[in-house]
């Protein structure tokens, strides 16, 4: 049955476009020849006598000229549509009356008998179905829709869809071109409202529509186990106010919960792109999309340096500079088990540009060498400690990780000339109350002081390195945040243990934070925005309350909070806020003209007062004295705020602040 497709798939685009302009002619004479037998026509001669080949070949080259004409030969009919087809009629029509025309000026001449509308009215139809039909039947075919359609394989997943119904026809149309095919929809969830119930789009029906969609799903959960699949339509998330709770009634019944969000191979057997719902999806947080052409062209070529690289922020800025044609990336990082993880979570086809390093980022010696044997373009400092209940009693090993560690990589960077060094920051580093906090603080301010010495001041540390920090809030699904914790102790079967029902904190996907801390490098780079910042910070959205997590998540495992898992009140811990912020009210944010990002003009520390402080602070530290080490913290951070009216000198004028 397939033997006319693979004929045709296999000629040359000219041997093929000659292969059916015959088949036309064909096609026409067959047409001419069915109309006269089936409109019982006797004609007056003789069809293979020499004048009757003579209006044979007539007809087949004034066909020929006509569908030329016509441009039937111009479409690829694979992708055929109605308005291909019309075409095909239009072309049937005009053919039918330019025949009749010569047929009526032939009568005029000699007396034809046999002959009249009857016959040309029989003509339009079947020269239509026959020239149509094997167009159809190669698109058919070549869909790969044909028998698959009568024989669909037991094994694909039985889905419904859930969208608009222009996105469900060409959802449809792609599974079942799917070659094996993965899923079968057998149902439309309509998120118009009014949608017609009972109608079929390629024959699949129209079983719910808004509001009654989470009913009409549960039924479907109950009633049927055969049913594998809930395909959300692309921003469904956004159109759906029930959206979180068709998750939940979809996975309670062991129904697997995926989302439409483009397509791939758009030739033969075109595929759908179906990504898993995650927490940040039901969360509603809209994604940034990211400006590739620029990030690309900031990395590609580039050698980096990802101090923490085995970490979730870190290991995402590996896999992300490998992608944009990093030249090689190398890792910094003091946890082997880590490092051997990253190794399994990078492609195969990038471990030669992937290198690792075993290293503590406070141990100079061993920061100097590394740097002077990879010669990185760019730093990104992810390493960092970040438990805050933890540092609070490991107070100096914060101090040593976050602060120290920052210095010490920062210096080296200078020393050896990198291009730039950026810091991953964080919203804890805003009014400190902790020594998560204050630690993050500091780093900032040694970055932020480096950023504005002068290179040629003597003892300068700034050279030729660009010195940028990035600040922003929770990444969701990093090692050790609420969404880890929390999903572990759902499976363990509760409880959820929630510090405060108020909490609530800024959440942004790893994809999007490191996106943005790439596109605020390439920024600090290239000063586009027209402005030098040391401190960029990143739109985070809106704060996102904690018990609302907890209780989506619960409820997204096919469970029921407080009913099947009990959320428990534990009570803030030291050092946690109620709530974060991203800047200060002493900090001014300038729009930088970049999606989801902005400069923060911030006091600065003079490069000697924070000499002075980390001086102190190191001999605290060495001391074993937390009181002292917070007070020449808290003590750095005051020394900003005095020189507030200091800051034209320190920094460059920002937008806001030219006259």
């Amino acid at each position: 049955m397939t033997s006319y497709v693979e004929t045709a798939s296999g000629l040359q685009p000219q041997m093929r476009r000659a292969f059916i302009m015959v088949q036309d002619v064909v096609m026409v004479l067959v047409a001419v020849a069915l109309s006269l037998v089936l409109s019982r026509s006797d004609l007056s001669f003789d069809a293979l006598s020499n004048e009757g080949l003579a209006i044979w070949a007539s007809i087949a080259l004034i066909s020929h000229l006509l569908f030329r004409n016509c441009g039937l030969y111009t479409t690829i009919w694979r992708f055929a549509s109605t308005p291909d087809f019309f075409n095909i009629l239009k072309s049937c029509a005009i053919l039918t009356f330019t025949l009749y025309a010569a047929s009526l000026l032939l009568r005029s001449f000699k007396p034809v008998q046999g002959l009249n509308e009857r016959q040309f009215i029989v003509f339009l139809l079947v020269s239509f179905t026959i020239i149509s039909a094997p167009r159809l039947f190669y698109r058919f075919l070549r869909d790969g829709a044909s028998w698959g359609i009568l024989s669909r394989k037991t094994e694909a997943k039985r889905a419904l869809f859930v969208g608009r119904l222009g996105e469900a026809d060409l959802i449809i149309r792609f599974t079942r071109t799917a070659v094996p095919a993965d899923y079968s929809i057998i149902g439309i969830m309509a998120t118009e409202r009014g949608a017609p119930l009972g109608t079929r789009i390629q024959g699949v029906p129209v079983v719910a529509a808004l509001p009654r969609l989470i009913e009409v799903l549960e039924d479907y959960a109950s009633g049927t186990k055969s049913l594998k699949l809930l395909i959300f339509g692309s921003g469904a998330e956004h159109e759906i106010l029930d959206y979180s709770e068709l998750v939940r009634v979809a996975r309670h019944g062991g129904i697997n919960v995926v989302q439409f969000s483009g397509l791939s191979e758009l030739e033969l057997h075109g595929k759908l792109v179906l990504d898993t719902v995650e927490m940040e999806t039901i969360l509603r947080r809209p994604t940034v999309a990211s400006d590739i052409e620029r990030i690309s062209a900031f990395v590609g070529g580039k050698r980096i340096l990802v101090t923490g690289g085995a970490g979730s922020i870190g290991q995402t800025l590996v896999k992300r500079s490998l992608e944009l044609g990093a030249e090689a990336v190398l890792v910094a990082d003091n946890s082997e088990f880590g490092i051997f993880r990253l190794s399994q979570y990078i492609e195969e086809k990038d471990h030669d540009r992937l290198k690792v390093r075993i290293v503590d980022v406070a141990d100079r010696r061993q920061i100097m060498r590394v740097v002077t044997e990879f010669r990185p373009d760019i730093i990104f400092h992810a390493a960092a400690l970040k438990h805050v209940p933890l540092l609070e009693e490991n107070w100096d090993s914060a101090i040593q990780t976050n602060i120290f560690g920052t210095l010490v990589c920062a210096e080296v960077a200078a020393q050896c000339g990198v291009a730039q060094f950026v810091l991953i920051s964080s919203d804890k580093a805003v009014d400190p109350t902790s020594v998560l906090g204050m630690t993050k603080r500091a780093a900032e301010q040694i970055v932020s002081a480096l950023h504005a010495t002068p290179s040629g001041e003597p003892g300068g540390h700034r050279c030729a390195t660009k010195f940028i920090a990035v600040r922003f809030g929770n990444v969701f699904g990093s090692n050790g945040s609420v969404a880890t914790i929390f999903q572990a102790q759902i499976e363990a079967g509760g409880p959820v243990t929630i510090t405060d029902r108020r909490m609530t904190r800024y959440f942004m996907t790893v994809a999007e934070a490191v996106d943005l801390v790439i596109m605020s490098a390439a920024d600090a780079a290239s000063g586009q925005s027209g402005n030098d910042y040391a401190v960029y910070m990143l739109d985070m959205g809106k704060p996102v309350p904690i018990l609302e997590v907890a209780e989506t998540m619960i409820r997204m495992s096919g469970k029921s909070p407080y009913k099947d898992i009990a959320i428990r009140f534990t009570g803030i811990r030291p050092g946690e806020k109620l709530h974060e912020t991203l800047h200060g009210e002493d900090e001014e944010l300038v729009e930088l003209g970049i999606s989801k990002i902005s400069g923060l003009s911030t006091d600065v520390v003079e490069w000697s007062d924070v000499q002075a402080a980390l001086t102190a602070l190191q001999q605290s530290a060495k001391n074993q004295d937390k009181a002292a080490a917070l007070a020449v913290l808290a003590s750095l951070d005051r020394a900003k705020r005095a020189r507030g009216s200091a800051r034209q000198d320190a920094i460059p004028k920002t937008a806001g602040q030219a006259s």
